[in-house]
């Protein structure tokens, strides 16, 4: 694959978020989800009671504020969405960015189709999704959605994206035969992350003051709606399917049984995080805290913080290899960079 880079020659930055101005509340909470600075860098390895080592071996300048980030499905690439305009892609072999795309105006969410053949983007600001063939690293298609799309899944069988939008409180679901907007779902207020079940039979929509809707796949429909009052923004489903992970912005992760659909556990995290990736052996889950600059490790077993690895800087989105072995995480001051902590 060749290296190639393009530069993002749109609008001046926006205000972060601004619509949300009419709420104060979440206005302050997704500040905090858009990079709050903190004081804290340099590498750092942690020892996890249960036996694991994590340790930052490589730093990956960006640039350009990354929040979201995706790896392809064999773990060579990651793809990272930064927000000034653009998609990193990192060959994660050499830790180097290997082409610069230009997407739309303020990505945050992005996900890979499970053949590795196309990247979804969501742009917050210019309101539509961009698709990327990997094949290529270039924009093939431009899917106008309704409002401020945020976060973005596809299913595991590769024929639906689901696509949130936090000012609209809607799930509009694209058909990625066409790249058509084949329904549009009402999940309530302020809807953020979006991951589905492994059979696909399952979405559930992180719905910040609202909790979490459970969406039918097969019929676009909530069928249940699950309460979390502690702002659910970001979240992952583990490689079983009988948990879901919800990351809050008051600085905790709640824990769903998918079975009940009822919230198990609270785990406590630092401050703001706003990501949260599940290790493909579905035994750690790993949280960014975007103002306590670090990276919580919990126990899926015991739902407990059994490491912490400091030395990020305003960390948002994380990703985990294939084989567990490494955790990729966004880091939004600074430069932009990405942070590999491998675990050992």
């Amino acid at each position: 694959m060749t290296s190639q880079t393009t530069t993002h020659t749109g609008h001046p930055r926006p205000p972060r978020f601004h619509w949300w101005r009419r709420r104060p509340a979440r206005a302050a909470a997704l500040s905090l989800a858009l990079g709050l600075t903190a004081a804290a860098s340099g590498l750092a390895a942690t020892p996890a009671s249960a036996g694991d080592v994590y340790q930052i071996t490589a730093t990956i300048p960006v640039g350009g504020e990354p929040a979201g980030i995706a790896l392809s499905p064999c773990g060579g690439r990651a793809y990272v969405a930064n927000t000034a305009g653009s998609v990193s892609v990192i060959n994660t072999r050499t830790d180097r960015v290997i082409a610069t795309i230009n997407v739309g105006y303020y990505p945050i969410g992005i996900a890979v189709s499970p053949n590795g053949a196309h990247v979804y983007v969501a742009n917050t600001f210019s309101g539509n999704v961009s698709v990327i063939s990997t094949a290529t690293n270039q924009v093939t298609d431009s899917i106008g959605v309704t409002g401020r799309p945020l976060g973005v899944a596809v299913s595991p069988h590769g024929n639906l994206a689901y696509v949130t939008n936090a000012e609209t409180g809607r799930l509009q679901v694209i058909n990625t035969a066409n790249n058509h907007i084949a329904r549009s779902i009402n999940v309530g207020d302020s809807p953020y992350g979006v991951a589905f079940s492994p059979d696909g039979s399952r979405a559930y929509v992180a719905g910040g003051p609202a909790g979490v809707s459970v969406i039918n796949t097969a019929t676009n429909q909530v069928t249940d709606s699950i309460s979390d009052h502690n702002g659910a923004y970001w979240m992952a489903v583990s490689p079983d399917g009988s948990r879901a992970y919800v990351a809050n912005g008051a600085g905790s992760v709640s824990v769903i049984s998918t079975a009940t659909n009822q919230v198990i556990a609270s785990v406590g995290v630092g401050l703001s995080p706003y990501g949260v990736a599940v290790s493909p052996d579905g035994t750690r889950a790993y949280v960014p805290s975007n103002t306590a600059n670090n990276l919580s490790v919990i126990s899926t077993a015991t739902n407990q913080v059994i490491a912490t690895v400091p030395g990020l800087s305003s960390p948002f989105g994380a990703a985990v290899s294939p084989d567990g072995s490494h955790i990729y995480v966004t880091n939004q001051t600074g430069q932009g960079t990405v942070s590999v902590i491998t675990r050992s």
